[in-house]
Parts: C-alpha cells; sequence; structure tokens
C-alpha cells in the first residue's frame, strides 16, 4: 500500500509562465466563455484523493462535487491525455487549425468519418454560445461544479505531465494542440455524445450544405434514379454499427435472492468515445462505480449502493428529415403555410494550418431553418443536392435535450427500483439508448426504451410523407421524411412530453418481470420472447416485422436456458460464476444451427470451381478450390470462438459470406412473429450452389492469409500490446456470435486485429445485491490507459484474455485491503 501527496502550492497561473503563459492561454482566450465563473484555471482551491487499486481502477474520494470532478478530470488525463486532447481539439472544431484541413480522424466514434475541415465547420455550426448556455443552464449546481472541477483536473494533469522529466504520453506530450481546457469544452464533448443517433451521422452533410449557385440544376433536371442512392452508415442506431448485449434477472430468477445484471456495451476499443471505469465517492452523497466516455465526469452505466444498470443502443429513431419548397428566385428562404420564411445565416471562419506550417482562414456561410441545419442529401443522392426549388433541413431531438446527463447523476445517486424509474419517467433523457435495471430490495428487473424520441403519428407519416420520403424509406427506414411546407407536420408534443416534439413517458415502452429482461439491439418487441410488446409508435421499432439478429436469438436463447436448465451449467439459476462463464462461452449460433446441414453441400466432393467472391463482387476466371483442409477443420470444431479452439475463422469467412443471401433464398422456414427465436431456420438445398461458392471465396481468403486452416482463434483474433500479440476469444455478431470482438480487419491483411478501429466488448459488469452487499465483477477488455508506455495499457486486456473477472472493491474497507492499492492526493489553491 502507497500513499503519496501531490500539492501545488503557488498558483497555476505562477506555473504556467514556465510554459510561456502566452502560447497557452491564446487559444483560450479565443474560446467561448459560458458564465463570468467559467474560469479553470485560476479561480477555484481543490483537493482529491486517487484511490487506484487492482488494474489501475480509480477511486475518486473528495468532499463536495467540484473536488469530485477534479480528481475524476486527473484520473482520466492521467491515462487517457492524448485521445482527451484530440476530442476537445473535434468539439471546438480546431482540427484543422493544428493538424490540417484534409486529415482523417485516426480513431472511429460516433462522428461520421469527415476530413478535419468538415469537422470542424459542422462543430462550430452546431455547438454555438446558445447551445452551451442553454445547456449550462438546463443543470442542476452540483454538475456545474463537477464540470469545472473535472477541467481543472484535466488542466492540473497537464501542468504536472509539462514539468516531469517522466515519459509518459510521448506521442503527445509535446504538441501545440494539447492545450488547457475550460468547462465549455467539457459541456461541448456532453452535448456532442447527444447527438450520436442524429446528426452525428451527418457530419458531411451538414457541413457542406451550401445554397446552389447559378448554375445549379433543379429537381427537374436531375432525375431521382435509385440506383446512385447510398444509405448512410448509422454507427448508432444502423443494422451495421456499434451495439450491446444486457440481460437483468429478477430476484426468482437467482441463487442469491438477489436480482443480477449483466451489462456489455459492444464499443469503441480507441478513440474518445471510449469507455473509462472509476468509482466517484463525495460521503454521503454519492458512491457509484462504473465507466462514462473519455471527457465526461459522470457514470454512464454502472451500479451504487442500491441500483444497477446498463444500456445498449436502441432502434428507435432520433432525427427526422424536413423537405423544404422554396420561395421563388431565394434559395436560402422556404415556404411555410403559404407564408416566406428566412433561413438564418451563419458565417462561420475555420483556422487552417498548410502544407508549410502557415495559417490561413477558411470561410463558410451555413444555414438552419426552424427545423434545424440545413443538409446536403446530394451526398446520399444526386438528385437531392440543394437547388433553387428544393432543400433539405435535418432535426435531431437531442439537439435540445439538456437533460441527459443530469438524469444520469441522479441516477448515480438512486436509492430504489422506485427512484430510479420516477427518474427515467421525470427526465425521459437518454439520448438513444435502452435500459435496464436492477435494485437492492426489489424483486423484478426492469427494462426502459424511454428517452428523447420524435413525437410522429401514423396519421401524419401517411400524410405530411414527401414523395421523396417514400423513394429513400428503404435507405432510412421508419426516419420521418416530411414536408416541410405545412406546420400540420411539425412534431407532436403531448400533455406528458418532456420537451417539444417528444414522446412522453406513456407512448415508451417498459417493462418489469420477475425472470428477465434483455436487449441486444433489436427492438423493444422482443425485450423478454415471453411477453412480445406491442402498440408502440412505429418510429421506436420494428414489432414481428423482420427477423431478429442472431445475437439477440442466442441472447434469449441463453437466458432463458439459463432458467430451464438446458445451457449445461448445473442449476436452473442465474448466479454470478455461471452467468460470466455462459457470457464469455464464444458460442456461434450459426454454427449450432446450420453447420450440420451446409457441410454434406459444400464437402461433397474434395474441390469447388469458384469463380466470384460474394462479399467483394469480384469475378476472376474459373478456380479449382480444395476444401478438404477447411472441411476436416469444420468438422472437428466445436462451434465456438474459444482462444484455443482451431477452425473458426473458417466459419467467419464463410458465413459473412452467406448473410449476404436474403432469407427467402437461405432458409426453409421463413421468419414467423410467433417464433422469433427459432426462425427463420433450416437451410434450404436450393442454396446449396450459393453456399459453395461462399466456401470456396472463404477458402481463397484463408489462403491468401497466410493463416493454415487448423489455425486457432488466438492467432488470427488478437490485440497487440507493447508489439506483443494478446489473442482473443468471440467474433462478430453478423456471424451468430453473442461474445463480440469484431475487427476491422480483413484476415489476408494480417489477421483480425483488434489494432484499428474495432467494436466489442468493452465495460463490462455482473452486479448483484447479495446479503446486503454489493457484489460486483467487471473487465475493460483495452485497459484504462491509452498511453503504450503505462502498464495500465495493458493488463486489463491480458485478465480479460484469460476470462479472469475482476471483483471490484467498492466499499472503503474493500478498497483499502486491495491487493493493488496505493492512494495520491492532489490539490491546488
Amino acid at each position: 500500500m502507497t500513499t503519496r501527496r501531490m500539492k501545488l502550492t503557488t498558483k497555476p497561473y505562477q506555473l504556467l509562465t514556465t510554459l510561456s503563459l502566452l502560447a497557452l492561454a491564446t487559444p483560450l482566450m479565443a474560446q467561448t466563455l459560458i458564465s463570468d465563473t467559467d474560469d479553470t484555471l485560476f479561480t477555484k482551491n481543490y483537493h482529491a484523493e486517487i484511490r487506484r487499486t487492482s488494474m489501475g481502477v480509480p477511486h475518486i474520494k473528495a468532499a463536495n462535487w467540484a473536488d469530485l470532478g477534479y480528481g475524476y478530470g486527473y484520473a482520466q488525463a492521467e491515462d487517457n491525455l492524448c485521445t482527451m486532447a484530440d476530442g476537445f481539439l473535434t468539439y471546438r472544431g480546431e482540427r484543422s487549425q493544428y493538424l490540417g484541413p484534409n486529415a482523417l480522424p485516426v480513431a472511429g466514434t460516433t462522428l461520421e468519418t469527415a476530413r478535419n475541415i468538415d469537422s470542424d465547420f459542422f462543430h462550430k455550426h452546431l455547438i454555438t454560445n446558445d447551445v452551451l448556455n442553454a445547456m449550462v443552464a438546463a443543470q442542476p449546481q452540483d454538475l456545474r461544479d463537477m464540470i469545472q472541477g473535472f477541467a481543472a483536473g484535466y488542466n492540473r494533469y497537464l501542468r504536472h505531465l509539462k514539468l516531469s522529466s517522466n515519459t509518459a504520453h510521448s506521442a503527445c506530450r509535446n504538441a501545440d494542440w494539447v492545450l488547457p481546457i475550460r468547462s465549455s469544452d467539457v459541456y461541448r464533448r456532453m452535448y456532442a455524445a447527444n447527438l450520436a443517433g442524429g446528426y452525428s451521422n451527418f457530419v458531411n452533410s451538414i457541413a457542406s450544405a451550401l445554397p446552389p449557385d447559378a448554375t445549379s440544376k433543379t429537381l427537374s433536371t436531375l432525375t431521382y434514379q435509385s440506383a446512385q442512392t447510398r444509405a448512410p452508415e448509422l454507427q448508432v442506431g444502423g443494422k451495421k454499427g456499434v451495439g450491446s448485449n444486457m440481460i437483468a434477472y429478477g430476484s426468482a430468477s437467482t441463487n442469491s435472492g438477489s436480482p443480477l445484471l449483466f451489462g456489455n456495451p459492444h464499443w469503441y476499443w480507441r478513440g474518445v468515445d471510449r469507455f473509462y471505469q472509476a468509482q466517484l465517492t463525495i460521503p454521503g452523497q454519492i458512491n457509484v462505480s462504473g465507466a462514462s466516455s473519455l471527457g465526461v465526469p459522470v457514470i454512464l452505466i454502472g451500479f451504487n449502493d442500491n441500483v444497477a444498470w446498463s444500456h445498449t443502443v436502441s432502434t428507435a429513431r432520433r432525427f427526422g428529415i424536413y423537405e423544404l419548397s422554396l420561395a421563388n428566385n431565394d434559395s436560402t428562404s422556404y415556404m411555410r403555410d403559404g407564408k416566406k420564411v428566412r433561413m438564418t445565416p451563419s458565417a462561420i471562419a475555420v483556422t487552417v494550418k498548410s502544407a508549410d506550417g502557415r495559417l490561413a482562414v477558411v470561410k463558410r456561410t451555413l444555414y438552419r431553418s426552424e427545423y434545424g441545419p440545413m443538409m446536403n442529401l446530394g451526398l446520399l443522392n444526386p438528385a437531392l443536392a440543394w437547388n433553387t426549388t428544393t432543400a433539405f433541413a435535418i432535426r435531431d431531438i437531442n439537439a435540445s435535450n439538456f437533460r441527459s446527463f443530469r438524469n444520469w447523476l441522479r441516477w448515480n445517486q438512486a436509492k430504489s427500483m422506485e427512484e430510479f424509474i420516477r427518474i427515467q419517467k421525470e427526465e425521459v433523457a437518454t439520448p438513444w439508448v435502452n435500459t435496464t435495471a436492477i435494485a437492492r430490495n426489489s424483486s423484478k428487473a426492469w427494462y426502459a426504451d424511454m428517452g428523447a424520441v420524435p413525437n410522429v403519428t401514423a396519421a401524419q407519416t401517411a400524410s405530411c410523407t414527401t414523395a421523396i420520403g417514400q423513394m429513400m424509406a428503404a435507405y432510412l427506414p421508419r426516419v420521418p421524411f416530411f414536408d416541410g411546407a405545412k406546420s400540420a407536420c411539425d412534431w407532436k408534443t403531448d400533455v406528458d412530453s418532456v420537451q417539444r416534439g417528444a414522446l412522453g413517458p406513456s407512448k415508451l415502452p417498459s417493462l418489469l418481470r420477475n425472470d428477465y429482461v434483455a436487449n441486444m439491439n433489436d427492438s423493444y418487441w422482443s425485450t423478454n420472447p415471453k411477453a412480445l410488446l406491442t402498440g408502440f409508435p412505429a418510429i421506436l421499432g420494428t414489432t414481428g416485422t423482420e427477423s431478429l439478429s442472431m445475437r439477440t436469438r442466442l441472447g434469449h436463447t441463453m437466458a432463458q436456458g439459463r432458467l430451464d436448465g438446458t445451457d449445461g451449467y448445473v442449476g436452473n439459476k442465474a448466479g454470478t460464476e455461471v452467468v460470466e462463464q455462459m457470457v464469455l462461452n464464444s458460442r456461434v449460433l450459426t454454427a449450432e444451427l446450420f453447420k450440420a446441414q451446409v457441410l454434406p453441400m459444400i464437402c461433397g466432393s474434395t474441390t469447388l470451381t469458384i469463380s466470384s467472391d460474394p462479399e467483394t463482387g469480384e469475378s476472376f476466371p474459373a478456380k479449382l478450390v480444395n476444401v478438404s483442409a477447411a472441411c476436416t477443420a469444420l468438422s472437428s470444431w466445436d462451434n465456438t470462438g474459444n482462444p484455443g479452439v482451431r477452425g473458426p475463422h473458417i466459419w467467419d469467412e464463410f458465413w459473412r459470406r452467406v448473410s449476404l443471401l436474403s432469407e427467402a433464398q437461405l432458409y426453409k422456414v421463413q421468419f414467423n412473429p410467433a417464433d422469433p427465436i427459432h426462425t427463420p431456420r433450416d437451410i434450404s438445398p436450393v442454396a446449396a450452389s450459393n453456399l459453395q461458392q461462399a466456401f470456396g471465396a472463404a477458402i481463397l481468403r484463408i489462403q491468401a492469409s497466410g493463416f493454415a486452416m487448423s489455425a486457432t482463434r488466438g492467432e488470427t483474433l488478437f490485440v497487440t500490446r507493447n508489439q506483443h500479440k494478446i489473442g482473443l476469444f468471440g467474433g462478430c455478431d453478423n456471424v451468430g456470435y453473442f461474445t463480440v470482438a469484431c475487427s476491422d480487419n480483413r484476415l489476408d491483411q494480417g489477421g483480425y486485429s483488434m489494432d484499428g478501429n474495432p467494436n466489442g466488448n468493452s465495460y463490462m459488469q455482473v452486479v448483484s445485491f447479495p446479503n446486503g452487499n454489493v457484489e460486483a465483477h467487471s473487465f475493460l477488455t483495452f485497459s484504462l490507459s491509452d498511453d503504450p508506455a503505462s502498464i495500465r495499457s495493458r493488463n486489463y486486456t491480458e485478465r480479460y484474455a484469460s476470462k479472469n473477472w475482476l471483483k471490484l472493491p467498492f466499499t472503503e474497507s474493500e478498497i483499502h485491503n486491495d491487493s493493488g492499492y496505493r492512494s495520491s492526493y492532489i490539490s491546488e489553491w
């Protein structure tokens, strides 16, 4: 056990003179001052204790909210300075000034990938002074203090690093873009997180939305052609974006008499949106443990003494598009109920660093309608570009949802299930996620998709959807695409709506169950197959009209199989040990269901003739492919993706290509909403030729990769830390894995490396309240730190790779008695 004190005995500005105060202060002075008290550099005394336990998990203890934020900001920066600084640069709209206009971000986030110049215009256009002031006004004083302290703690670490001789954060510590921050930077970061289900998916469309010049063509000249349409890549809420798993059991289903929660976001392993794990404590006021995104000062998924909760990305749409009929000879005005309405211009200047290092200014005038910012839909289809007759605006319900972090802070302090539910119904604030929760002294498990959702009626969808909206429906399913010329097409506000244009809690789905509730990113409909939810607005998700994902089907099979005693584990109750095993067992549902059916179709002879790759669309002269080794490996494979198992990469490559077939082509028994967990099923014999082409193409890919057909999962799926490969388990959900580790790297380009921009298991928790205690086990799969020189960049990952859950210390005695305990005091005045 070690204790060290780090105390500043001089004013912070005295230290800054050593670093050249002018150089650091100049960019700060250009930032928005939210209020006269937004001065995190000079005006506040702070003191916090940071206790670190096994894996380096920080437990912040402080006497007040500002000090708590101070300790948390310091801890996050100590572990992730480079990533956080890069994020703050993004949200200020200053990437071009320091990194040049054309560079792309190095890590994936909830933002659509965009050049720095477009990212800068997007953020300057959307995160205005008015937005920041509205957000501040909506927060309780405790959260305001916490945010100000968080910024001060970040700056405190930055000053410490600049004056130290250690080698921490060598990748960025001397970079000119690593700057002190103000609380306004934290508000920007928090506001941007709200937009992940809406505006953030259209960075390029919003940043490039410019009115037409004299040479522009009208819609009568450019004809809409469906083949030219590109569907937007919705990272949050899309078919191929990030997702999550969560299962909550009621106490009647567990072996401890306590309800039990498993939560597991499949989230980013790199970048500012990745999770950071911590415990935050002010004695008598808050004691919460869990994870938040970098730059966010409150716990977003976690538990306290009385409640535990988790989230998954919801299928509910959080945005809509309005088609505007432009006024005659005025492309920046539109008609509404027969009256001309002028758009609001915003003249934006972005400082740009050229290749020779000189700075220049690039200007654009972007526009807003009463619905929201204008967007360039020409990026989705050339016929939909802003022209002289028609333009498009986008409205994100979360653009005016300033309640979300207030909601989370209230949950951080909730004392019962009743209070937790009451908060959710009062705030209706979660921006784009489902929620499950359990609580001490409550026998039931809670599910709700109860957050900010546009309030559009079936009648409006029928009467307000434009002809273009109907054509785009296949590419933007359930997104309201309405006529902006009619006020009758405005989103509705009900008696219980918490904000204008949003559904009230009475129209949002929820469920309390004694057995279990679960969500794996399909709609609320399948929360529990024994109690399918229906009767809610269509914008929330489908209800029995399309099949569930293989991951959802496997999740429910596992959850119900535990209660039926059919999963191969002892007994028929959910306990911590069994749940921890089953959620990491790396089962592959498609292999369990279909491998025995397809092997005779694809392994009936030793060779197959292949002339194309269904995945890439590539055609080539016919090739004779020997399938013997692949068939032998698949035949002996145990249908899991565990580290030492041989052959799962063959199934990955095969099924990824098979999944491109329609369900009508692939299955004999089609989806049946009366049996959603077991349909569609049975491979159709008529699919045999397609299966053979998929299998042959998969073998060619593996042969090109250099991996043997008998390679183990840990050889093909891995993450690198300090030039050492750590073998992993699981796979991608579209192959049928519940245990997700999904690489963005092709097998023939170095293997399924998790070093790029993957998504997968991230912050994982299993929480219960047995015998009056708090029992929690966790992983942070990618580890706490982004600094390769830190042990905290790899130790948690190594532990995860061995499936060795960490029992989290939560009480004061558990923290002090932890084998990895050490304490630091930081302060300044």
